[in-house]
């Protein structure tokens, strides 16, 4: 099946979904190509990038989840037929 190389942000604003949104992304481990975690103290909120190498419907289904998840926001870009 064809990959496509994709990257995932991630803005956390509570830490209500903490669990969750760590069950998923270790659901779709075998995809993650890394991830990369920002605490910004200040303003209280976690920033979350993750970068993925995974079929279409794959990548769609994990920020869908990501989104419905309270005070969590996602968007998705993809690579260029890499």
């Amino acid at each position: 099946m064809e990959t496509r190389i994709a990257l995932i942000g991630i803005i956390l604003d509570t830490r209500e979904s903490v669990d969750e949104l760590n069950h998923l992304l270790s659901q779709y481990g075998e995809y993650v190509i890394g991830r990369m975690g920002l605490p910004y103290r200040e303003k209280g909120i976690h920033i979350i990038s993750v970068a993925m190498d995974a079929p279409n419907n794959v990548i769609s289904a994990l920020s869908g989840k990501l989104g419905m998840l309270p005070g969590v926001s996602t968007k998705t870009i993809y690579g260029k037929n890499v």
